[in-house]
């Protein structure tokens, strides 16, 4: 498996993102972009591409915040997402910054791409999601569910496969149900799992050891069965497998 370093640009700014992908492999190959947590693009984002490009998969680990900027705690994580968190035009330009620099990889396949994201992450694919993406399909993991800019009737073309944990007090049930009929008045074609037993981040091994915060733990089981949920849905939207 080969990875290497890749600079896009959203306007001005320089994103330093991480590209995946088993050099051993021929072809064109579905391309999948990976959007950090609000910590910014670290070891769990790029773990994940790593893990998609042994499956076949091309990923980019995307840098959301310019020269692979990381917070060491919450309120710095706060300021590095600035008002990415209240602007989702701006949230889906820099996002979208990050599908076309995997799209014009020379060994992906533009028509099939799709979009996974953990948190922060998580929120900033179903952006792409509600704007009309061309991607088949977005996946967010214990990313928070409100936006300020609901989808509107038609617009949401990727197919929408959301897990989240049953107990995770950062998404609360009526958020699920608020998300559940925006997608229904959309249109859209979505899925939300929800996990009994789990809480926030439950698939970072390493949530809230550096900060600890309340309602945010790894879930060994949670990470695999969503992760296996991911890859079905895969299966499904890029008619492999």
């Amino acid at each position: 498996m080969k990875t290497q370093d890749i600079d896009y640009r959203d306007g001005d700014l320089i994103l330093k993102g991480v590209l995946a992908y088993d050099e051993n492999l021929s072809g064109k190959r579905p391309g999948i972009v990976v959007v950090h947590e609000a910590w910014g693009l670290g070891d769990h984002a790029i773990a994940r591409a790593k893990m998609l490009a042994e499956i076949g998969y091309v990923a980019l680990a995307a840098d959301m915040y310019g020269g692979r900027r990381q917070a060491a705690d919450l309120p710095a994580a706060m300021e590095l997402i600035g008002d990415l968190r209240t602007n989702p035009a701006k949230l889906r330009a820099r996002a979208g910054a990050a599908v076309a620099a995997l799209k014009s990889q020379p060994n992906v396949d533009s028509a099939r791409m799709a979009a996974i994201g953990f948190c922060f992450g998580g929120t900033t694919v179903l952006e792409l999601a509600r704007d009309g993406a061309d991607l088949k399909g977005v996946v967010s993991f214990h990313g928070g569910l409100q936006t300020a800019a609901p989808a509107v009737a038609g617009a949401v073309k990727p197919k929408v496969l959301v897990c989240t944990g049953a107990d995770d007090p950062m998404i609360p049930p009526d958020q699920v149900v608020a998300f559940e009929g925006e997608m229904r008045s959309a249109g859209a074609d979505w899925q939300v799992i929800n996990y009994g037993g789990t809480v926030h981040s439950f698939t970072n091994p390493d949530a809230g050891k550096t900060v600890a915060l309340d309602g945010v733990a790894y879930n060994a089981q949670t990470d695999r069965r969503s992760w296996q949920a991911m890859r079905a849905f895969f299966d499904e939207i890029f008619a492999v497998g």
